[in-house]
């Protein structure tokens, strides 16, 4: 484990919260709180299937296709904003530009082929 002079340097007692830490690597594609209605659906799909099975595994699936759909709408975004830096531009675009969408095109891509 490696020294953390800031985190050393805080009094006692004193930690950083949820909201202040950083997640690591890229952003998740959906909204914290998007996420956690998700799982909190499948999670009571879970804990009903024995009194009810049907209706828990309508609930999962429901909780599924609320999943993929936000994803798509997410991953659509995602393409639209580095489409948009290069798309509509004139031939002679700097190739700096072109690098930088290339790399966002790099970056979703990844992401999505680690789901």
């Amino acid at each position: 484990m490696m020294y953390d002079q800031t985190r050393a340097q805080q009094p006692a007692g004193q930690t950083r919260g949820p909201a202040e830490r950083r997640p690591p690597g890229p952003e998740p594609l959906l909204p914290s709180t998007e996420r956690d209605k998700i799982v909190q659906r499948l999670r009571h799909a879970l804990n009903t299937f024995a009194d009810t099975p049907r209706e828990a595994l309508e609930e999962a699936e429901n909780a599924y296709d609320e999943a993929t759909a936000q994803l798509g709408n997410a991953l659509a975004e995602r393409r639209r904003l580095p489409r948009a830096g290069w798309q509509d531009q004139a031939p002679g675009t700097q190739s700096d530009e072109l690098r930088h969408a290339l790399s966002q095109y790099r970056e979703i891509t990844q992401r999505l082929l680690q789901l």
